[in-house]
Parts: C-alpha cells; sequence; structure tokens
C-alpha cells in the first residue's frame, strides 16, 4: 500500500514537473517569436566601412531585450557608414553609425565639433607603438631654455598640455581590433579646434612625447611642469634684475648744439689800383 501511494506521488510529481517545462517553453518562445527583426552584423564590420546587404542580415530579437536605436527596416542601412567597429552577430544601432550623408573613410569617425590632426612620432614618442586607435594619450612638451628680449633666461621646462586624446589612427590604419604594439611615424588624434592650435604651436616650440593613460581614468592631472631645478633640487633660478628709470629723478639735460664754425673769407693778391671812383685789381 506504502509503495503504490509513493509510486502515485512520484508520478504527480514528475508530471508537474513536466507541465511547467513546457509551460516555460512555450512561454519562452511566444516571447522570442513576438519580437522584431532587426538587423545584425554578419561579420566583424570596420568603422569607416560603408555596409551593403552582405555585411548584415535580420534576425528575430526578443521584443523585451531590443537595443535602442536598433535598425528593423535594411532600407535604412543604404550607403551608411559603421562609425566604430561592430562585432559578428552584434545588432546595428543608430549610434554606431556616421550621420546620414556622411562618406566612408577616417572623416566618417571623427565626432561632431572635431578635428583629426596628424603628429610625427617615433618608437620612443608613440609609446613604443603601444598607442593603438581606441587608446586616449596625454601629449608632452619639451621646451628648452631660451633667451628673453629682455635678457633674462626662460628654464627648460616639460609639461603636459594635453590629457585624453583619442588615438584615431596610427599610420594609414584606424582599425582597433589588433592589440599588437605597431612601431609607426605617425599617428592621427581627435581634437577640440583650441586643442588644434595648441598643439600646432607646442610642436613648433618643442619636442612632443605621448603618454599612454587608463582608458576609464578621467581625471585631469594639474600638474606645474617639471624644470631643471624640480628636478635636481635646486633653488630656483633668481629672475635677471631689470633696470627702470626712477621716477624722481630729473630728466637729463639735451646735449648743446655743436658751435657753428666760421669760414673766413677768400683772400685776394694783388694790386689794388684806384682810378677815380673805379676801383681795379691786378
Amino acid at each position: 500500500m506504502r509503495n503504490k501511494r509513493a509510486g502515485l506521488i512520484i508520478g504527480v510529481a514528475l508530471f508537474l514537473a513536466l507541465a511547467a517545462v513546457l509551460v516555460a517553453a512555450k512561454f519562452m518562445g511566444d516571447a522570442s517569436a513576438s519580437g522584431p527583426r532587426v538587423a545584425v552584423a554578419s561579420g566583424a564590420i570596420v568603422q569607416g566601412t560603408k555596409l551593403s546587404d552582405d555585411k548584415l542580415h535580420m534576425v528575430e530579437w526578443p521584443a523585451g531585450s531590443v537595443p535602442p536605436g536598433a535598425i528593423t527596416d535594411m532600407k535604412k542601412l543604404e550607403n551608411r557608414i559603421a562609425r566604430v567597429d561592430i562585432g559578428s552577430g552584434e545588432p546595428v544601432t543608430e549610434a554606431k553609425l556616421a550621420p546620414v550623408g556622411t562618406m566612408g573613410g577616417l572623416s566618417a569617425v571623427v565626432a561632431a565639433g572635431k578635428r583629426a590632426m596628424t603628429v610625427r612620432v617615433n618608437d620612443v614618442v608613440g609609446v613604443a607603438g603601444f598607442a593603438l586607435p581606441g587608446n586616449y594619450v596625454d601629449i608632452l612638451v619639451n621646451m628648452q631654455g631660451t633667451s628673453g628680449d629682455n635678457g633674462a633666461a626662460q628654464p627648460s621646462i616639460s609639461k603636459i598640455v594635453l590629457e585624453r586624446i583619442l588615438v584615431l589612427a596610427v599610420a594609414q590604419e584606424s582599425n582597433r581590433d589588433d592589440s599588437k604594439p605597431r612601431v609607426v611615424n605617425a599617428v592621427t588624434l581627435e581634437l577640440a579646434p583650441e586643442q588644434v592650435e595648441k598643439l600646432d604651436l607646442a610642436r613648433s616650440i618643442g619636442s612632443l612625447s605621448l603618454v599612454l593613460r587608463n582608458q576609464i581614468d578621467p581625471l585631469a592631472s594639474n600638474t606645474s611642469g617639471a624644470t631643471r631645478e624640480s628636478v635636481l633640487g635646486l633653488p630656483p633660478a633668481a629672475p635677471a634684475p631689470r633696470v627702470t628709470p626712477r621716477a624722481d629723478l630729473p630728466a637729463p639735460a639735451p646735449a648743446p648744439a655743436p658751435a657753428a664754425v666760421r669760414v673766413p673769407a677768400p683772400r685776394h693778391d694783388g694790386v689794388l689800383v684806384i682810378r677815380g671812383l673805379d676801383a681795379v685789381s691786378n
């Protein structure tokens, strides 16, 4: 009797478990089937690439997890440019695309209001090739000491002039997938217009270096720069004295004008003969 009752309880439990599985499967199937069809990448798409039908396909997406800005109509992707890298199977959203009418290439990657500027680097300036597209760098300028117009010496200084600058491309490549260092002779940076002017002046007055920084570190350094005295622990150099005229002293008297030189009248040698009222010189 007990065995029959135990078998009945086990049978009922198995039936209820099977029913719960079937109901959950049906519910999940209905939820996924009711979602919209969104465009996803058929393979990896590099930033700056023009989208085409062979790079995309439509898949059903669960209604409750559709990404914001997902594209549900393939016609909206005609002649659009990828602004960032899109992985295989990743949904294509409006935030990952350049504005309508943008041409392909690096210009499609530059953010609105920003500019792209290229600076010359080497294996040392370019952080041994570790400054790759997508990284952020600080820009350091080293200016050698000079003499001012008033004779005062300007000390050598090394100073961070720009911070958290996005690297758009190295050499002629903007691919962000490769994490291996690449030693190149040029790096293209994304800058605001005022930063472009500052960097252009900085590279004309000193030598530039790139400093690789943490990707998620937003803090500014706020340094005053390093000089010869601060590095060696020497006291600051005393500025050269400037000579200024005293206001309480009288102005110097003007120099006297040179005396006029009188030239004697020319002398005439000879005999003066007077005849009546006329004088004749011989």
